[in-house]
């Protein structure tokens, strides 16, 4: 576990050279990352959604494409096109933004659902159709989407298939007055930092064996059966339409064995699930009344089933890993 935490240290360090603070933050994209999962950055303007993403993408050796989501764009915009050369008298295929290794979809939700549509399979089978052909993307592949939940006008909200394939769903939220200060000391200094100016510090080699080190970290038959019943009682609840997919359990086992790694250990603890059940799950929910927006109602039934769904004892899971 030390070649994970040497690697996410230095990740950590190098963008917390362009972003100040949000550490917690950090964690989970890495979380995502060492998870090979996909993340969604929700918040209001300004607060550094793209500045986050970009970070992490000029810290990694592997190619990256920004894509700026707007009402006109079409789904070859983002998977590529078959073009007739005229020169050679065939066709010849161009790939598509999608084809980067890491993806940056900036305000996803201005986009048409047909075009948030071509995302779909890229996210969850890592491969892209086009005309009939299917072509394998290179690994690790990562897409980071940003939108604004505050502006509804010329938006297109996700539907709950697209909000299923992203891992992790997080608010940068705003920065604390010290935080606040050092932003603005750096704006000084030399117009502040750009994301492109953080050093590159992983291989796409060293990521890929990260990632597998953390499909190592064990898990007892408690906790898995802890998480069967967090999602359970997610589908029993009088307030949810929809709870925690079969699909959302597995993404929250394998962010919880990389966050483990992250910090350091080979076996998960139930705080690490209690941890990321809101960031991994919370965008999972779908409510009876969908309308109901006023204090976060999917957090806080996450928070209400941490506390209420018992949670394995010690002593159990102590004899279990031994």
């Amino acid at each position: 576990m030390k070649s994970v935490q040497d690697l996410a240290s230095r990740l950590k360090q190098n963008i917390g050279n362009i972003i100040v603070g949000k550490e917690d933050e950090v964690d989970l994209l890495l979380t995502a990352l060492l998870a090979s999962g996909h993340v969604l950055l929700e918040d209001v303007p300004g607060t550094g959604k793209t500045m986050l993403a970009k970070s992490l993408a000029a810290s990694l050796s592997l190619s990256f494409q920004r894509i700026q989501f707007t009402p006109d764009l079409l789904p070859s915009d983002l998977t590529g096109i078959h073009f007739y050369n005229q020169k050679d008298g065939e066709f010849h295929f161009r790939p598509g933004p999608l084809f980067a290794r890491i993806v940056l979809a900036d305000e996803i939700n201005r986009a048409t659902p047909r075009t948030q549509s071509s995302l779909l399979e890229c996210m969850e089978e890592r491969q892209i159709s086009v005309d009939g052909e299917t072509m394998k993307l290179e690994q690790p592949f990562m897409v980071l989407a940003t939108q604004n939940p505050v502006d509804n006008q010329g938006t297109f909200p996700l539907p709950e298939a697209q909000m299923d394939r992203f891992m992790i769903r997080m608010k940068l939220g705003y920065p604390s007055a010290p935080e606040g200060r050092e932003i603005l000391r750096r704006t000084v200094q030399a117009g502040g930092l750009a994301a492109e100016a953080a050093a590159t510090t992983a291989t796409a080699e060293e990521v890929l064996e990260a990632q597998a080190v953390c499909r190592r970290v064990t898990i007892t038959d408690d906790l898995l059966d802890y998480i069967v019943a967090l999602a359970d009682a997610s589908r029993a609840h009088s307030e949810l339409a929809l709870g925690i997919s079969p699909r959302g359990t597995q993404s929250l086992l394998r962010a919880c064995q990389a966050y483990a790694a992250l910090k350091g250990r080979d076996y998960i603890l139930p705080d690490d699930i209690k941890k990321l059940l809101v960031p991994v799950c919370a965008h999972r929910l779908v409510l009876n009344n969908r309308y109901d927006l006023q204090d976060h109602p999917a957090e806080r039934i996450l928070a209400e089933l941490s506390d209420r769904v018992p949670v394995p004892s010690e002593e159990g899971l102590e004899s279990e890993v031994r």
